[in-house]
């Protein structure tokens, strides 16, 4: 076994174990229904919990330090699971980590999943919510980021495009945590686990359907001109790493300011399945400060913006 340990090539010191266990692949169309199975067993942390349609709810949280009427900023966070499985519970701890340090309220989505809900049936979900958050009267909407990880990141992106030129508030900022944004990524780092090419093809094949790829899949855009600042964060033993440079790249030489960071030997949602890591930790405080910069609210961990 430590042989097999000291073999893997190029995996964090903190994730060689989890990389070890970890599989290369997720999802398939054969492993979808016990992957929806495990998933709906995830209890959360019983926030509170307001549901605007079937499939389609806001988890909040606010900040413990936060009066009922005050306006905090806020952060609009969409789960992963390759557009296909997951949901939002899965990311309370998150969540409720997001707005204690930084004092923010968080509204976590849930959206329809494919292949049953096609595109653009997710991504409308999550501009339903958009605009449901713009009209509380304790959001803050000039403070208004949005974000989210793998497939929500990818949504998050998509929403950007979807706000773009409308008379709404318009998000302050988008973090995209190792985000899903092109379907023509069928290769990557040799030495992958969690999420592979197969999987990718058969999440983007489910969300996509029919429709037209040119508009559905963000990095597909040839406008990225007159979006949110980003943040793009990625391992680089992520199959979505060359995908996610190319992205971040693009936005800059569109004029928009996007911050792009690299962490060295980590794979896809390693954040999640080695949470308790001091590389883990480090990918969370590091958005917790591009968050606090761009929301100009305190980090616990320091002082960021004019609060």
């Amino acid at each position: 076994m430590i042989d097999r340990l000291r073999s893997l090539p190029g995996f964090h010191p903190d994730l060689r174990w989890t990389a070890l266990l970890a599989p290369r692949r997720t999802v398939t169309p054969r492993s979808l229904r016990v992957l929806r199975t495990l998933t709906r067993a995830i209890r959360g942390r019983d926030p509170d919990v307001y549901v605007l349609e079937p499939g389609v709810a806001v988890r909040w949280f606010r900040p413990s330090s936060a009066r009922a009427d005050e306006r905090t900023p806020a952060l609009l966070w969409i789960h992963g699971g390759g557009y296909v499985f997951g949901r939002a519970a899965q990311d309370d701890a998150l969540c409720r980590r997001f707005a204690e340090e930084l004092g923010i309220t968080v509204a976590s989505v849930e959206y329809r999943l494919a292949p049953e809900h096609a595109y653009p049936v997710p991504v409308e979900d999550c501009d339903r919510i958009y605009e449901w958050l713009t009209r509380r009267p304790d959001v803050d909407t000039s403070r208004l980021a949005i974000g989210g990880a793998s497939a929500g990141g990818g949504l998050a992106a998509a929403l950007a495009f979807r706000i773009r030129g409308r008379e709404i508030p318009t998000p302050a900022f988008q973090l995209l945590v190792y985000p899903m944004l092109d379907d023509r990524t069928d290769s990557g780092p040799r030495h992958t686990r969690m999420w592979d090419a197969t999987s990718n093809r058969f999440g983007w094949e489910s969300y996509l359907g029919a429709a037209d790829r040119d508009e559905a899949v963000p990095a597909r855009r040839d406008d990225l001109g007159d979006l949110p600042p980003a943040w793009i964060g990625v391992g680089s033993h992520d199959l979505f790493f060359a995908e996610n440079r190319a992205y971040a790249d693009r936005l800059s030489s569109a004029g928009v300011p996007c911050g792009f960071h690299i962490v060295d030997g980590a794979f896809h949602g390693f954040d999640s399945v080695a949470s308790r890591t001091r590389v883990a930790q480090g990918f969370f405080d590091e958005q917790c400060a591009v968050l606090a910069g761009a929301l100009g609210v305190r980090h616990s961990r320091g002082v960021f913006g004019d609060a």
